[in-house]
């Protein structure tokens, strides 16, 4: 019998591909939705690439309630913890007691792995006013001032997580994933986080681009170490950062210009001043939090997932590629 893993938040981005690798590979593969009425959908994204896609098991289960998680993990080998809140005013709160509500239920199940998602953010100094490199051995304080919402709830919950494993004493272990700025194709244009980077320049909604500089990971890649991990007897007990090539705003604009022909004409391949973004967040909320990362080369090592697992990820220009390749093809963008 195939091991079954449970893949939480199969609506997710992220969550499409790890379902459609784990199917693949032969496993069992149950995920979680909020709502029974978003099962047809995630099987039909899944079954876009993955011929295994009608035998993926559903189980209603939201991180914000104890409700459907016994449900979810029985029988389960693995669990990949990849469900995360997004949006609403403060995601903290649901993002670690989530993290916990799954933990608890794995340990109580039998679970023999929990692989979690956290962010190369939640390995970053608290503050983006020095360049810098790091590694796994830093924490970010989610204490720390000044924080955005959405990366002190990620460094929140991998405490919470690490925590509650420093009191745990079953034979269930622990790994976090932390990626960078996910990119790659899409299954779905529901729920697409921040590939919406990607649409925004393609269909030219911005006037130019910040000097913001992302470390792009693909989510195939991504999906990748979520499995490597998992069964890495190595992997017990470790974070391991994913981040890939980093690129400024500028030279994934100009990739987009320069290969996606007549469909890459409105890219905008201005570099937008310092000072424009900044009078520009005084009016965008949403441009605030990207304020202190404004001209920093705040990077992270992967040599640890490339060492123990054996991780390589592929270019990150061919990575924004076929993100855009695939936002075409989805029609959710318009050349």
């Amino acid at each position: 019998m195939p091991d079954t893993v449970l893949v939480t938040g199969g609506t997710g981005y992220v969550a499409g591909w790890c379902i459609t690798r784990l199917l693949d590979e032969g496993y069992t593969v149950r995920t979680t939705v909020r709502d029974r009425s978003r099962a047809d959908g995630v099987r039909q994204a899944v079954a876009s690439v993955s011929p295994r896609a009608d035998s993926l098991e559903f189980a209603v289960a939201d991180l914000t309630s104890d409700a459907g998680w016994a449900e979810a993990v029985a029988g389960c080998t693995y669990v990949l913890h990849v469900a995360s809140p997004l949006g609403g005013k403060d995601p903290l709160v649901p993002a670690r007691d989530g993290t916990l509500r799954v933990l608890r239920a794995a340990a109580a199940a039998g679970v023999r792995r929990v692989v979690t998602t956290s962010a190369a953010n939640a390995a970053s100094p608290a503050s983006y006013t020095t360049d810098g490199v790091t590694d796994e051995t830093l924490w970010t304080d989610p204490a720390a001032p000044g924080l955005p919402a959405y990366r002190r709830s990620k460094a929140a919950a991998e405490r919470a997580a690490w925590d509650f494993m420093a009191t745990y004493d079953g034979p269930m272990t622990l790994t976090t994933v932390l990626p960078g700025a996910v990119f790659g194709p899409v299954l779905t244009t529901d729920n697409l986080g921040s590939v919406q980077i990607i649409t925004r320049l393609v269909t030219g909604a911005v006037p130019g681009t910040p000097r913001i500089g992302l470390e792009v990971v693909d989510v195939r890649d991504l999906a990748d170490v979520h499995l490597r991990a998992m069964t890495a007897p190595e992997a017990a007990g470790q974070r391991f950062l994913a981040t890939g090539e980093f690129l400024w705003m500028h030279d994934i604009a100009v990739t987009l210009r320069e290969g996606l022909g007549d469909a890459g004409r409105k890219v905008p391949t201005r570099q937008l001043p310092d000072i424009a973004v900044r009078a520009a967040a005084l009016f965008d909320r949403s441009l605030r939090e990207i304020l202190p990362g404004l001209g920093r080369r705040n990077r992270h090592r992967t040599e640890k997932a490339r060492k123990v697992l054996g991780w390589s990820p592929r270019p990150a220009r061919t990575t924004v590629l076929d993100c855009a390749h695939s936002l075409l093809e989805h029609d959710a963008v318009k050349s």
